[in-house]
């Protein structure tokens, strides 16, 4: 072999690895899909999934909505609603003071939260100054708020008080709102029979 077809060979497989590599241009690129979805409208098609009662799939979409943006406290609150309707009161519990830290005066997450007390039986002083506090923002959730300071008050066997919270809470109920007068209803039904 002479120098010649030596210096040949060394220079074939630079040659066809650079084939090869100019070969690859015109491979297909993998392309990750990007979501299109803001955390807002995961929420909004978590919210109409769970009206159509497909509560894994609103689920699904609330977990989307928060891996988009983890700050995003209606996606919390949704998540929190959702597992406290399922029973899952301890994810209830995470999601609703996470909506709290991020939003500190958010009305609906302190009230919330107050439930979650308030259906494990546990911390109920802590329910009842989380409701107190989430009362004294005001807005449409009010006759909600009393009806849950109500609750708390006759879980501790404070009658008198459950009565004035209820009172409050009819008063303040809009009239035409008939899922709110049939839980106060109930709940003066509950506060009744523990007086007797």
């Amino acid at each position: 072999m002479d120098l010649a077809d030596l210096a040949y060979r060394a220079l074939i497989p630079p040659i066809v690895l650079a084939g090869l590599l100019a070969g690859c241009a015109h491979l297909p690129t993998l392309i990750v899909p990007r979501d299109p979805l803001s955390a807002e409208e995961h929420t909004r098609l978590g919210a109409a999934y769970e009206a159509q009662g497909l509560r894994k799939e609103a689920v699904e979409q609330y977990k989307a909505a928060l891996k988009k943006d983890s700050a995003y406290v209606p996606g919390w609150m949704a998540s929190g609603n959702a597992s406290f309707d399922a029973g899952d009161l301890k994810s209830a519990k995470r999601s609703f003071r996470r909506a709290l830290k991020l939003s500190p005066q958010h009305a609906g997450a302190g009230n919330n939260l107050a439930m979650v007390y308030l259906a494990q039986n546990t911390n109920l002083d802590k329910a009842e100054q989380l409701a107190q506090e989430a009362l004294a923002q005001g807005g449409p959730l009010k006759p909600y708020i009393l009806d849950t300071l109500a609750h708390i008050y006759l879980r501790q066997k404070r009658y008198c008080e459950a009565r004035a919270a209820l009172e409050q809470a009819q008063a303040v109920a809009p009239p035409d709102n008939d899922a709110v007068g049939k839980r106060l209803l109930e709940t003066r039904a509950l506060i009744d029979a523990a007086q007797r």
